[in-house]
């Protein structure tokens, strides 16, 4: 089984996801724009 790393950012305009592995390689990236009010 892999063991990864996830790092979350939570900005005024967006929230992100980057998915490490123990390696430290890049294996994934999400990100979700919102709306302020």
């Amino acid at each position: 089984m892999k063991k990864y790393i996830m790092a979350l950012d939570q900005g005024t305009t967006s929230s992100r996801c980057i998915l490490f592995d123990r390696e430290g390689n890049l294996c994934g990236v999400a990100q979700k724009e919102f709306t302020q009010y």
